[in-house]
C-alpha cells in the first residue's frame, strides 16, 4: 500500500475507528474524519502513533461541504491519496415515517448520502488517472437497513442506505476504466454506538435471536472486510455489495 493515505470519515468511533487501526496496520497513513468528537479522534491517532503508524484527525462534519473541502486539504499535504472510506453516517430516533420532521429527514440526507456523494467527488479528482491519478479504491458503508427497509424504526436511515447502494453501483461503472474500484459493504448488527444515538442501546443484542448466526458483529468484522476491499487481493471487485450480516 506504499505509504499513501485513506481517508476514513466518522473515524473516532465504532466501525469507523476498527477501520482506521486496520488500515494503519496494513501502511497507510490515516485521515480520521470527525464531527464533533476531537478527544476520540485523537485517542485514536494515539493508538496508531504508539505502533509506529502515522494518523492525523480533522474536523469534517460531511453534512457541510465546506468542512468535506478542508479535509481533503489536509489529505493533500499528509501525502498522495489512495483510498476512501465513506463511513460517517447519522441515524434519527426510532420514529414512523408519520412521526418524522422534515428537519430530520433532511439532516439524515445531507450526511449520508450527500456527504458520500461529496466526499467521493473529491476523492475522484484526486484518485481518477483522467485526472493524472494513480488510481485508487473508494468503500461506502451501507446497511442491510437498505434491503430491510427498517418499519417502524427509521425507513428514512434505510433509504439513505438505498441511495448508498446504488451510488456504488453507478459510480463503480462510471470510475472503472479510470484506475478506481468502488465497493461497498453492509453491516448488520453490529456492536456499536449508533443505536444508542437511535434512543434503543440494546437493540442490536435484543435483535441477535433474528440473526441465522445468533450473535451481533463487532466492528473489527466489518473493518476486515473494508481492509480486504481495499487491498490488491479485491483487485477483480468493483460495483459490488458485500453482505456481512451474520447470514441476516
Amino acid at each position: 500500500m506504499n505509504d499513501r493515505v485513506v481517508i476514513i470519515t466518522g473515524g473516532s468511533r465504532g466501525i469507523g475507528r476498527a477501520t482506521a487501526l486496520a488500515c494503519a496496520r496494513r501502511g497507510f497513513k490515516v485521515v480520521i474524519g470527525y464531527a464533533s468528537n476531537a478527544a476520540a479522534a485523537s485517542e485514536v491517532v494515539a493508538e496508531i502513533e504508539a505502533v509506529g503508524g502515522k494518523a492525523i484527525a480533522v474536523k469534517c462534519d460531511v453534512g457541510l461541504e465546506a468542512e468535506i473541502l478542508a479535509m481533503f486539504a489536509a489529505a493533500d499535504a499528509f501525502g498522495p491519496l489512495g483510498a476512501l472510506v465513506n463511513n460517517a453516517g447519522i441515524v434519527g430516533p426510532t420514529a414512523r415515517v408519520d412521526e418524522m420532521s422534515a428537519e430530520r429527514i433532511q439532516r439524515i440526507m445531507a450526511v449520508n448520502v450527500t456527504g458520500s456523494i461529496l466526499c467521493a467527488r473529491e476523492a475522484v479528482k484526486r484518485m481518477s488517472t483522467r485526472h493524472g491519478g494513480q488510481g485508487g479504491v473508494i468503500v461506502n458503508l451501507s446497511s442491510v437497513a437498505a434491503k430491510l427497509g427498517s418499519p417502524n424504526t427509521y425507513v428514512d436511515y434505510a433509504a439513505s442506505k438505498g441511495a448508498v447502494d446504488s451510488f456504488t453501483v453507478g459510480l463503480g461503472h462510471e470510475l472503472a476504466g479510470e484506475g478506481i474500484r468502488v465497493a461497498a459493504i453492509r453491516p448488520g448488527l453490529i456492536d456499536t454506538e449508533i443505536h444508542a444515538s437511535g434512543g434503543d442501546p440494546e437493540r442490536a443484542h435484543r435483535l441477535s435471536v433474528n440473526v441465522p448466526m445468533k450473535r451481533v458483529g463487532r466492528a473489527e468484522e466489518i473493518a476486515n472486510a473494508v481492509v480486504w476491499l481495499l487491498s490488491d487481493e479485491a483487485s477483480y471487485v468493483t460495483s459490488a455489495i458485500l453482505d456481512v450480516s451474520g447470514g441476516r
